[in-house]
Order: structure tokens, then C-alpha cells, then sequence
């Protein structure tokens, strides 16, 4: 079993903000899956789940809001007794220039406080990782209230490229790529 979780905050007003880029790249990657969500309220998530071949996978959204995603993380990999290994984490990146990607194998969660939650609660920084990069084109708003902000107009068909290169990037983590293969297809990009 493989599971992608796509990092982001559950109300409407949040669902254009730089920080749902996670839950974008999730809706887009079930879309390509042809699934759909469902609420397991009991997980802290809305869950997508299907079959690539003889292979389960589950895509899921956190509805703990991203400061606690580390909870809804334990409860699905401890519900279906996962491995670290076979999940991915897709979510918005403050230190990567707009409209880049980046796949990573581990690593901390630099200033991202819902990696921060994620590795706290599971007690480990060996997730395999998507950052998609939302770098403030204006750095006189306070960063909380930029991640906050929908993706301008302007920006719109660069986010939306790279939302789908981030959902393709998972597609091809759930085929099978490993993470080698992964950083040379899309952190070049």
C-alpha cells in the first residue's frame, strides 16, 4: 500500500490560499485517479482510496487544519499499518521560487509548521516529500497572512502547472519511481 497526503486547511476560504497547495496537488492526483473523497472523520481526514494494478493506495486530506496534520498522518498509517516508506507528503514551500517543485527522499521540515506537526507526532523525518514553492513575491506581507492568501489571478496558470507536475510527480511515487528517478524527472523543472 502506498499513501499520498496532501498538507492543508479543511474550510472553503482556505481552499485557494498558497497554503493548500498540498490539498490542490491531492484533488488533482484523484482526479487523475478518478477517485473521490469521503470524510473518516475517525482518521481526522478525507480519504480517497483505489487500486494501480494489484496495489492499494489512499490519497489523503487532513481535516485537522495544517498545524496538527501530524495527527491525521499517525492515525492513517497506524489504522492501516504503513510504512513510513510508502508515503509521500505533498505540500506548500516558502523557500522555493513559484511555480518549482521539489521531490525529496527525507529531511526536516525547515520553516513549515505543518511538517513540523507531522514529524513530531510520528517521531520521524523520513517521509518522502513534494514541495511545491509559493516564495513571497512581496515581502512586505507577514508571512502568515501571505500563505494565508488565495494564489493571485496573475499566478494562476503557474500554480496550476505546477499542481499537476506535483500530482504527476505522486502518480509516478505510486507507480513505483523511486526517489532518484523522482529528483531528476521534476526538480529540474
Amino acid at each position: 500500500m502506498k499513501i499520498v497526503v496532501g498538507l492543508g486547511n479543511p474550510e472553503k476560504k482556505y481552499a485557494l490560499n498558497f497554503h493548500n497547495m498540498g490539498f490542490m496537488a491531492a484533488d488533482m492526483l484523484a482526479q487523475k485517479l478518478n477517485v473521490g473523497f469521503t470524510d473518516k472523520s475517525s482518521l481526522k481526514c478525507m480519504l480517497a482510496q483505489g487500486f494501480l494494478g494489484a496495489e492499494k493506495f489512499l490519497i489523503v486530506k487532513p481535516t485537522t487544519y495544517m498545524n496538527l496534520s501530524g495527527e491525521a498522518v499517525k492515525a492513517v498509517i497506524d489504522y492501516y499499518k504503513a510504512d513510513v516508506s510508502d508515503v509521500i507528503i505533498i505540500y506548500d514551500d516558502l523557500d522555493i521560487e513559484i511555480g518549482k517543485l521539489r521531490y525529496r527522499d527525507s529531511g526536516s521540515s525547515g520553516t513549515h509548521n505543518g511538517m513540523k506537526n507531522v514529524i513530531a507526532v510520528c517521531g520521524t523525518e523520513d517521509f518522502k516529500r513534494i514541495r511545491i514553492g509559493i516564495k513571497k513575491y512581496n515581502e512586505n506581507i507577514p508571512t502568515i497572512d501571505y500563505v494565508l492568501s488565495d494564489v493571485p489571478k496573475q499566478l494562476k496558470e503557474i500554480f496550476d502547472t505546477v499542481i499537476n507536475s506535483a500530482a504527476d510527480c505522486a502518480l509516478d511515487f505510486l507507480r513505483g519511481a523511486d526517489g532518484e528517478t523522482l529528483m531528476q524527472k521534476y526538480n529540474r523543472r
